[in-house]
């Protein structure tokens, strides 16, 4: 082991579970505690809060999976993936004050709780439940697999080893500290993974000879490697513009990031957040995925491609400085893990256990089931993520593209449009999910149907399904 490498990840660790403390503390002084364990009693500033978005939404795919497809695919991943840049302003500027102001006056802690109480449907919310629970299951296994792999690369460690280790940070700071202990962590991991990205790219083009040598190895190696279309022509244009719906404008439909636009503290922190964080996502995600292609003419022959950013880091940095560099896609990962944790806990806990199983249970009794439920489902992401597969980013697509399925019109419309109505939410749901889920498999059997992402006909399906079904019960229109 080079404890060079492996100090700056424990001082990491140590840091993570010093704020989980803290904020448990806070924690026991608040007045609800499903309020602060599950939403941090709604106290986001705007620098905490655009870092927890960032942090959130920055996850394996960003910097383990989508660096090992630019590795493999050129200068075109690059491109597609840069459609996420707009994705925390669009998140905030559509659903920003609205969402806070109507979840606050709902009382709303969960993404269901505004569902529940918008539509006031047990289909709605349970619908919403099993939607999160199975599609961010495929997510948090992304996540938890990246870890296991990072670790592994920089310690030797088997990939099971890895893998427990990963589990226990995670699960022991999450279950202390609720979601206050995610939001600042996330606010201190992406203030690491906004310096460490840029670090790494400096050390691969110096390492690499410049940008010019780089850029003409890979056009001697293979000339596609550097165009939009990649390196087999596979990413056309509909592909590509289809991903704006994947990673953009539908992430206004994914729990974990909706939940962070009814969390801030005020207009000015919104405001605030918006701005950091457009700068910062930019910033990440260019850098990122050009460290992946740069490394190809560097590090060539990388078998298992989502191992490329731990080798390419302890390639060319010096040991202590890739241990504080190899910090970011660590964060990154218990970052995205930990909101996801606390997510489906609370889709289990408050939207199902409370409302339709125990609506008269006590605090104590909520409390004990909140973490006890957390503990379970981690221990149920580390068995799935024992076998993994061979890119995490498609798993995590997998998951995104299920959610903004079956979320997606049901927040935006139920939001904007007076007459959505349950029954337009139930069909646009299961019309979501149920075109979603055969059209990814058929995609990824015999190729993209229509050459578009699976995520694209299913949420024009959905919409058809919600406009029509809440028109033929128009006299249900809601009024805030």
């Amino acid at each position: 082991m080079n404890w060079e490498v492996i100090l700056p990840l424990f001082i990491l660790l140590l840091i993570i579970f010093m704020i989980g403390i803290w904020s448990n503390r806070k924690m026991r002084q608040s007045k609800s505690f499903l309020a602060d364990y599950f939403l941090g009693s709604r106290e986001l500033g705007g620098l905490v809060l655009a870092m927890t978005m960032v942090a959130t939404y920055g996850s394996a795919s960003s910097f383990l999976g989508g660096p090992g497809a630019a590795y493999t695919i050129g200068l075109g991943w690059v491109l597609l993936a840069m459609t996420q840049v707009a994705t925390g302003y669009f998140v905030l500027l559509i659903l920003g004050k609205k969402f806070a102001i109507v979840t606050r006056k709902f009382k709303a802690v969960t993404l269901i709780d505004f569902l529940k109480e918008r539509y006031q449907s047990k289909a709605v919310v349970l619908l919403s439940a099993f939607s999160i629970v199975i599609f961010l299951f495929s997510a948090m296994a992304a996540q938890w697999v990246g870890g296991a792999h990072l670790i592994q690369s920089v310690t030797g460690m088997t990939y099971l080893a890895s893998l427990f280790i990963f589990a226990i940070a995670v699960l022991i700071y999450v279950i202390i500290g609720g979601f206050r202990a995610v939001a600042v962590t996330d606010a201190t991991q992406g203030i690491i993974m906004f310096f460490g990205t840029l670090v790494l790219l400096i050390g691969v083009i110096i390492a690499g000879g410049g940008v010019p040598n780089i850029m003409s190895e890979l056009q001697a190696e293979n000339p596609n490697l550097v165009t939009p279309y990649g390196h087999d022509g596979n990413l056309t244009s509909a592909y590509v513009t289809s991903f704006w719906i994947l990673v953009g404008v539908g992430v206004v439909g994914l729990p974990q990031v909706a939940v962070r636009a009814m969390s801030y503290k005020d207009a000015r922190s919104m405001h605030r957040a918006l701005i950091i964080g457009t700068i910062v996502v930019g910033f990440i995600m260019l850098n990122m995925h050009l460290i992946g292609v740069f490394a190809r003419p560097v590090l060539p022959g990388i078998e298992a491609a989502d191992q490329v950013i731990p080798l390419i880091a302890l390639e060319t940095l010096p040991p202590w400085v890739a241990g504080i560099v190899l910090a970011a896609p660590l964060a990154a990962m218990m970052s995205t893990v930990d909101s996801l944790l606390l997510l489906v806990s609370s889709s289990v806990v408050k939207d199902v256990y409370m409302n339709y199983i125990r609506p008269e249970a006590t605090y104590q009794h909520i409390k004990k089931v909140s973490i006890g439920v957390t503990a379970v489902l981690g221990v149920i992401v580390f068995l799935m993520a024992i076998e993994p597969p061979q890119l995490l980013i498609y798993l995590n697509l997998f998951a995104f593209g299920g959610l903004e399925a079956a979320f997606i019109w049901p927040v935006v419309l139920g939001l904007y449009w007076k007459y959505a109505n349950k029954h337009g939410a139930i069909a646009s749901m299961v019309v979501g999910i149920g075109t979603y889920i055969p059209i990814y498999l058929y995609n990824d059997t015999y190729g993209n149907l229509l050459g578009v992402h699976a995520v694209t006909i299913p949420v024009f399906l959905s919409l058809a399904a919600f406009i029509l079904f809440s028109l033929l019960y128009k006299k249900e229109a809601y009024y805030y």
